[in-house]
């Protein structure tokens, strides 16, 4: 079960917020209406950060996974990227 919380709740309301997470909730914090940050307990952080394999599993499956992201991939490829900084010689 996902909770969802603005940032103002969850500052009054973190106690009741971790325990939610450590019982297996999914709580999500909103700030302006979107989402910014996800509690979830630490064991389900050690299985997530383990599994890559599939995009049903891992830090995607969050989300609901990779199925209609689409718009997604297309805002990261249009994404206006800095070129690489030039290196430093420190001779």
């Amino acid at each position: 079960m996902t909770r969802r919380v603005t940032l103002a709740q969850i500052e009054t309301d973190v106690a009741d917020c971790v325990r939610a997470a450590e019982q297996g909730d999914t709580v999500l914090v909103t700030r302006n209406g979107e989402a910014v940050v996800v509690l979830i307990s630490a064991r389900e952080m050690e299985q997530l950060a383990g599994k890559t394999e599939s995009p049903s599993e891992g830090l995607a499956s969050l989300a609901g996974g990779w199925e209609g992201s689409e718009e997604l991939v297309e805002r990261i490829s249009e994404s206006r990227r800095t070129p690489p900084r030039a290196g430093v010689d420190l001779d």
